[in-house]
C-alpha cells in the first residue's frame, strides 16, 4: 500500500515509517518541524528511513501548505502529527488549536476527496477521557487540559467527516507511549536522563498516580493492524497493560540504570490525570492486539538508546 504518515519525524511516527517500509509499503512522510523540541533530534529520527528507496519526505505545515501532492494515490493516512504536552497547552492554546484542530480539518478535507483512500487512522490520546482514564472505550470523555480538549475536538471533527462524507475513519487512543526516541519533555525520557547524568528526578505530587505504559513497538503494531483490521467508525484503546505507580517506575529506573535515583518532589501539574489504565479488549478482538514488551524491558531499551546519544 501507499501510506501517508504525518508527524513522520516524531517519536511514534518515525517508528511507524520504519515498520511500514520493512513490510514493503511505500511511505510518504510529512513533518513541519515545529520547534517544540530541538530539530536535530527529529532529523536523527529520520536517518534510517531517508535512505530507503520507498520513502518520500515532505517538510510542510498541514495548517497552511497545499496537500494535493502528498495525498495523491494514498491508500492509508496515519495522522499522528499534533502539538503534544499538557503544561504548554495552558499558555499557548492558539498553537494547540491550530496544530491539533485546523491541521486535522485540512487533512481530512483533502483525504476524503481521494478516490484511493481505504483507511484514515487518527492518533488520539487517553487524555480525552479526563482524570480517571480507567476502562474501555465507552468511558465518558471529559478532558481536563487544553491539550485533551483539542485532541477530542479533532476526534469529533474526523467523526463528522466519517458520518457525512464517508471518511473510513479509525481512531486509536494511545496510553503513555514510551521507548527509544521518546520526546525530551516526556516523563521516562526525563527520568532516565536524570539517572544517567546523576541529576535529581522530579516527581509531581505524591508519586502514587498510576499509568498504563505502552512500549512504542507495541503501539506501532496496533496502529498498522488498525489499517487492515480496524472497523471504520470504531475507537480503540492502545495500552501496554503495564499499570504501575510513578514511585514503582522510579524503582525500575534505579535497576535499569544501576544507580540510586535522587528525588525532587514538585506540586501536581494542572490537567494531569490521576489514574490511567486501558481496557484493550476491543483492540485484542478486532486487531489481534497483544502487547509483547514488559515495562522494565522497555525501560532498559530506552535507557540504552538515551545513554548512546547523551
Amino acid at each position: 500500500m501507499k501510506c501517508l504518515v504525518t508527524g513522520a519525524a516524531g517519536f511514534i511516527g518515525s517508528h511507524l515509517c520504519e515498520r511500514l517500509l520493512q513490510a514493503g509499503h511505500a511511505v510518504v512522510g510529512v513533518d513541519a518541524f515545529i520547534p517544540y523540541y530541538p530539530r536535530p533530534l527529529k532529523e536523527a529520527n529520520l536517518k534510517v528511513v531517508r535512505e530507503h528507496s520507498s520513502f518520500r519526505f515532505h517538510e510542510l505545515d498541514l495548517r497552511r501548505d497545499p496537500l494535493d501532492n502528498v495525498l495523491d494515490g494514498i491508500e492509508v493516512v496515519y495522522h499522528l502529527a499534533a502539538m503534544a504536552g499538557l503544561a504548554k497547552s495552558w499558555t499557548e492554546f492558539d498553537l494547540y488549536e491550530s496544530c491539533n484542530i485546523v491541521a486535522a480539518q485540512r487533512l481530512v478535507e483533502g483525504a476524503r476527496q481521494s478516490p484511493s483512500l481505504k483507511r484514515f487512522l487518527y492518533g488520539s490520546t487517553s487524555s480525552v477521557y479526563g482524570r480517571f482514564s480507567s476502562g474501555d472505550e465507552t468511558l465518558p470523555t471529559h478532558p481536563i487540559s487544553p491539550y485533551g480538549v483539542t485532541k477530542l475536538a479533532a476526534e469529533n471533527l474526523c467523526r463528522a467527516y466519517a458520518d457525512e462524507h464517508g471518511l473510513p475513519l479509525v481512531v486509536l487512543r494511545y496510553f503513555s507511549v514510551y521507548g527509544p526516541r521518546q520526546r525530551p519533555d516526556m516523563g521516562f525520557h526525563k527520568f532516565l536522563r536524570a539517572a544517567i547524568l546523576q541529576e535529581p528526578i522530579t516527581i509531581y505530587g505524591d508519586g502514587e498516580q498510576t499509568r498504563d505504559f505502552t512500549y512504542v513497538h507495541d503501539a506501532v503494531t496496533a496502529t498498522i493492524a488498525a489499517a487492515v483490521r480496524g472497523l471504520p467508525g470504531r475507537v480503540y484503546n492502545v495500552g501496554g497493560g503495564s499499570r504501575v505507580t510513578i514511585n514503582q517506575v522510579i524503582e525500575m529506573i534505579g535497576r535499569v540504570s544501576g544507580r540510586q535515583p535522587r528525588i525532587q518532589v514538585d506540586p501536581a501539574q494542572k490537567g494531569d490525570m490521576r489514574h490511567t489504565y486501558a481496557d484493550t479488549s476491543l483492540a485484542r478482538a478486532d486487531l489481534g492486539f497483544d502487547p509483547k514488551v514488559g515495562l522494565e524491558e522497555g525501560l532498559a531499551a530506552e535507557h540504552t538508546w538515551l545513554a548512546g546519544i547523551l
